[in-house]
């Protein structure tokens, strides 16, 4: 038996924002980033709805991109303190996924970081509160899935908290929120969205109901991604949609080792200044990880679909997979993100020597190849790697060499 789930509503189009005016209840908290909502007049807007909806409003500001265990500790003891039965989430990913992991905590005060992460393993939730996220940027599809990403800086690793009970009541996904994206954020966003279609297109729980999604995505990601990078807001609302439907995949079909490596790298090397990000992490390690994948037959085989659906050529799989790597290579190039973390910089643009030394790079191996095998995302990936392929793709992704294994 599977089992698909989405939010109850979905409200999406311009000025879906609105629906914050229909909500029930009597105190609502909104859970901010780092201030591009209140920049933009969007945060105003939300509470003036809620406010309008009879509800008394408090505000949890300043989540950090990558929120942290702390962040979501300090945020639910407020959300304890204050009683909300409305968690209204907006932003980027980092508040979404922080008020996902908070909501936990307020409903269960004593349940720990460590429960968190134990993988659908979390109690039912709604006991205290609902949760409506609303997404500002097109990539996490945090608004519809059943997860959320919070970093332990301590061990330098990113976790996700997997479980159907944090999937949202209400996403609003309304464009006029995600014209506010920065160039580079459009292009790492982007590049988590495909990722996520694809990886769900081929991850070993992919099922009827989530192909559709999942192709549909690739398809529009590929006609908006460009487009919207470089200004065109229809495209832009239109990779809003995108990334929605590729996270209503994902969330159900689960996801791959791209995304295990993205989540123990991107801040495995945070003393030297800097992170991976997520959504570049995902770009650069995409095309490995295919090659990797394509030695299964029937990840092969999915990997033809998706190029014959892109509309690449290739008279066979094989020439179809090598297609579809060039094809995600290229738009890199396009959204000036590095094939390799040797040559990614700590702005996340190509360099000719990025921020983490090879040294380092070399003697972190080991322990973060373990962690990525152990990651959440690692089992429904078509072929499940040993600590030595793990470590030979990662090598891999350092330097830009071709995956023969």
């Amino acid at each position: 038996m599977a089992r698909f789930t989405l939010p109850r509503d979905l409200y999406h189009g311009k000025g879906s924002l609105e629906t914050l005016k229909t909500l029930k209840g009597k105190k609502a908290v909104i859970v901010v980033g780092g201030g591009a909502m209140k920049r933009n007049g969007f945060l105003q807007k939300a509470e003036d709805y809620l406010k309008e909806a009879g509800m008394e409003v408090m505000l949890i500001e300043g989540v950090e991109p990558d929120p942290s265990v702390t962040t979501v500790m300090n945020g639910a003891q407020k959300m304890i303190e204050f009683g909300p039965d409305w968690i209204v989430a907006m932003g980027g990913g980092s508040p979404i996924d922080a008020a996902k992991a908070m909501w936990i905590k307020y409903e269960y005060p004593d349940c720990t970081f460590e429960d968190m992460c134990k993988v659908f393993g979390i109690p039912e939730l709604r006991k205290k509160a609902h949760f409506c996220a609303i997404p500002s940027t097109s990539g996490t599809a945090t608004e519809v899935t059943a997860f959320s990403i919070i970093t332990d800086y301590d061990k330098g690793i990113k976790y996700p908290i997997a479980d159907f009970e944090i999937t949202p009541d209400i996403a609003i996904v309304d464009p006029e929120l995600a014209e506010t994206m920065p160039q580079k954020l459009t292009a790492h966003t982007g590049m988590d969205a495909i990722t996520h279609a694809i990886e769900a297109y081929v991850s070993t729980a992919n099922c009827d109901f989530t192909d559709p999604l999942a192709i549909h995505a690739i398809e529009m990601i590929q006609a908006d991604l460009v487009d919207s990078y470089n200004g065109d807001m229809d495209a832009r609302a239109r990779m809003h949609n995108a990334q929605c439907l590729a996270g209503m995949a994902f969330s159900n079909a689960l996801l791959g080792i791209v995304h295990s490596m993205a989540h123990k790298t991107g801040a495995a090397f945070d003393d030297y200044g800097a992170h991976i990000i997520h959504g570049a992490a995902n770009a650069m390690y995409l095309p490995k990880v295919i090659a990797f994948n394509a030695k299964d037959e029937t990840a092969k085989k999915r990997y033809g679909v998706i190029a014959d659906y892109m509309h690449l050529g290739g008279n066979n799989d094989d020439e179809k997979v090598t297609l579809l790597i060039e094809y995600l290579r290229g738009m890199n190039d396009k959204l000036n993100i590095p094939h390799c973390i040797k040559n990614y910089g700590a702005d996340s643009y190509p360099c000719e020597q990025g921020f983490v030394p090879e040294e380092v790079f070399l003697e972190r191996l080991p322990e973060i190849a373990k962690n990525a095998i152990g990651d959440a995302c690692t089992g429904s990936n078509p072929r499940i790697p040993t600590q030595e392929e793990m470590e030979k793709l990662l090598k891999a992704c350092y330097y830009d060499t071709e995956i023969d294994f």
